[in-house]
C-alpha cells in the first residue's frame, strides 16, 4: 500500500505508482464577462463620439446657419415706424370748375352747391368746352395740372367715385371737373369723408421677405 493510500483504503482507491493527476484551477469567468462588458461600453462610446463630431460638421452647422436667418430675419421684420403720408390739401384750398357735358340741364350747378356745401371752393361753372361737350361716357373726367395729379386731384376724386384723371398743359392750381354721361350723383359725403380719412393715413411699411 502506497503512502498516499489513506487509512482503511484500498482496493481501486489505492494510489500507485509515480504519476499523480495534476490539478487545474477553475477559469474566472467573472474576470471575461467583465472585460467583454468593457469592450463593448469603449466601442459605444467611440460611436457616440464619432456621430457627435460628424454632426458638429454637417447638421450643426446647418441649424446654426439656419438660426442666424431666423435671428436676422425677424430683425428685419420688426415693425418700424410708419411711412407719413404726404401733406394733402384741404378741400377749402382746392378750387374746383365743374363743367357740364351731358344734356341734363342745371347739372354743373346741382354739383357746384354741393361741393361747396363740402369745403371746396367754386370757380367756374358752366357746359363743358367743346372738345369734351358729349363725349365724356363714364362719370367724369378730373384735368388739372401735372402737379395736381399727385395731391390736388386724390381730393378731389374722393367725391366722385370713377372719375378719371388726366393732366394738361395747365400751370395753375385749379382744377375741372367735367360731368359726363355716365353721371348720377357725387359720392355720398360719409362715403367721400371716409375716403378721405383714409387717403391722409400713413402708409404700412414694407414687411421683409426672408
Amino acid at each position: 500500500m502506497s503512502m498516499l493510500t489513506p487509512p482503511g483504503m484500498g482496493g481501486k482507491y489505492r494510489i500507485t505508482g509515480d504519476k499523480f493527476p495534476r490539478m487545474r484551477r477553475p477559469r474566472n469567468r467573472r474576470r471575461t464577462i467583465l472585460v467583454v462588458v468593457s469592450s463593448l461600453v469603449a466601442l459605444g462610446l467611440a460611436g457616440w463620439g464619432t456621430l457627435q463630431l460628424i454632426d458638429v460638421f454637417t447638421g450643426g452647422a446647418k441649424e446654426t446657419s439656419a438660426a442666424g436667418r431666423v435671428k436676422r430675419c425677424d430683425k428685419a421684420a420688426a415693425p418700424s415706424a410708419p411711412a407719413r403720408a404726404a401733406a394733402l390739401p384741404k378741400p377749402r384750398a382746392i378750387k374746383v370748375n365743374v363743367y357740364n357735358a351731358t344734356k341734363r340741364s342745371g347739372l354743373a350747378k346741382e354739383t357746384a352747391d354741393e361741393l361747396k356745401k363740402r369745403g371746396f371752393t367754386v370757380g367756374k361753372v358752366g357746359n363743358a368746352p367743346p372738345e369734351y361737350d358729349k363725349k365724356v361716357k363714364g362719370a367724369g373726367i378730373l384735368l388739372g395740372s401735372p402737379k395736381a395729379v399727385s395731391g390736388v386731384m386724390p381730393v378731389l376724386g374722393t367725391q366722385l367715385k370713377g372719375a378719371a384723371q388726366k393732366a394738361d398743359a395747365r400751370k395753375g392750381a385749379d382744377v375741372d371737373l367735367i360731368l359726363g354721361s355716365g353721371f348720377k350723383s357725387l359720392t355720398t359725403k360719409k362715403a367721400a369723408d371716409k375716403a378721405l380719412a383714409a387717403l391722409a393715413r400713413p402708409a404700412p411699411a414694407p414687411s421683409a421677405k426672408c
